[in-house]
């Protein structure tokens, strides 16, 4: 569900997913509550792209009422502003990802992508700020990036921007197999378990 006050946003997004190919129903919403209605209509749903900024019931407020319908559901915040005190602020609300308008199309693809997987999507705007995330077995910072090689460091870069394995083969001119091993070799590195780790230590070590 895309849920914006812009019609023109929600219909540029919609084409943008539609492009993926991805077999999808896609429910527009001009409102939070017009989405809250539509969500009691469509349990099945997957996923939720929600506008930050919108008249009447605004995004942080309908953040807390999706996670009160249904505390299962994935919510992306796509937002115009910048700011990563309001990124952080809706990432500690439970939400899964926050994506600036900014954004490229790809970035955003790969978002959804990363969401859906049940990983998170922190856009660099926030990890730009000194963050600790929960899980990490050391405080991030350490020294394990290290021992990346530049084609471990490289793939870290891009999956530090939210970028889908299958899009950093393709960019790379890798297989996803290959991808795949040199994202366990960092894992391994940097001594932690998800991407958002990873990508929070790369941040802060300045390598990506």
């Amino acid at each position: 569900m895309i849920v914006d006050d812009h019609p023109v946003l929600r219909e540029g997004l919609a084409a943008l997913l539609r492009q993926t190919g991805t077999d999808m129903s896609i429910v527009q919403a001009e409102s939070a509550p017009v989405a809250l209605r539509l969500l009691d209509q469509h349990p099945d749903m997957d996923i939720v792209v929600l506008d930050l900024m919108m008249p009447g019931m605004g995004g942080m407020a309908a953040i807390t009422e999706f996670g009160r319908k249904r505390p299962d559901l994935p919510v992306i915040v796509l937002s115009s502003s910048e700011d990563p005190h309001e990124g952080r602020r809706a990432l500690a609300l439970g939400r899964l990802g926050y994506v600036p308008k900014s954004a490229g199309q790809h970035t955003l693809i790969s978002a959804i992508e990363l969401v859906m997987k049940g990983e998170i999507y922190i856009p660099p705007l926030v990890l730009g700020e000194s963050i600790r995330l929960p899980g990490s077995r050391r405080a991030a910072g350490g020294d394990g990036w290290s021992a990346l090689t530049a084609r471990q460091i490289n793939v870290l870069r891009r999956l530090s921007a939210g970028q889908a394995n299958k899009i950093i083969a393709y960019e790379l001119g890798l297989s996803e197999k290959t991808v795949k091993a040199h994202i366990t070799a960092i894992f391994k590195a940097l001594n932690v378990v998800n991407r958002t780790q990873a990508a929070a230590i790369g941040r802060q070590s300045g390598l990506v």
